[in-house]
């Protein structure tokens, strides 16, 4: 077999690889998230499947808005843990709620609601407020054209995150 048989050979067997592996939105999704809890850019992932441990890689800082309420904030590389509906452990997520920017910590599945946790307060939003991954700079607000909106209830008192 010739020197350029086998490198066709090697790049056609390469891109099957590649392209066989799950996204890190499909990952998401294999756990019952919405692709939307992630913004747009995600450029790799790793996952130990024993420890559900996982880390997600942007391709930069990624700031955005979410109606002009909710400032979202994610860091280059984002770590936690994951299992069936839950993310736990968080790290390099985080929302401003009033003049303070609070670190996300869980994010929980409960039936069509997607619960986040901030600590000492969290908030529940309908899981498909998050089908659709934001953008970043522009969240789903982009090119004038708005994605979706967000639904987000009646604020209260009882949740800090929706007096945003």
């Amino acid at each position: 077999m010739s020197i350029a048989a086998l490198l066709v050979l090697f790049l056609v067997s390469a891109a099957i690889t590649v392209s066989g592996a799950p996204t890190a939105y499909e990952m998401l999704e294999s756990f019952h998230f919405p692709e939307g809890i992630l913004p747009k850019g995600v450029t790799g992932y790793e996952l130990d499947p024993s420890s559900g441990k996982f880390r997600a890689d942007l391709n930069g800082s990624c700031t955005f808005s979410l109606e002009g309420s909710y400032r979202l904030s994610y860091q280059p590389t984002i770590t936690g843990y994951i299992s069936d509906g839950r993310l736990t452990e968080l790290r390099g997520v985080s929302v401003k709620v009033l003049f303070f920017w609070l670190n996300v910590l869980d994010v929980v599945r409960v039936g069509d609601d997607l619960d986040f946790s901030v600590g000492v307060a969290s908030a529940s939003f309908p899981l498909d407020n998050f089908f659709v991954s934001p953008q970043c700079g522009c969240g789903l607000d982009c090119d004038d054209f708005r994605i979706r909106k967000l639904k987000l209830g009646n604020p209260s008192l009882s949740s800090v995150l929706k007096t945003v």
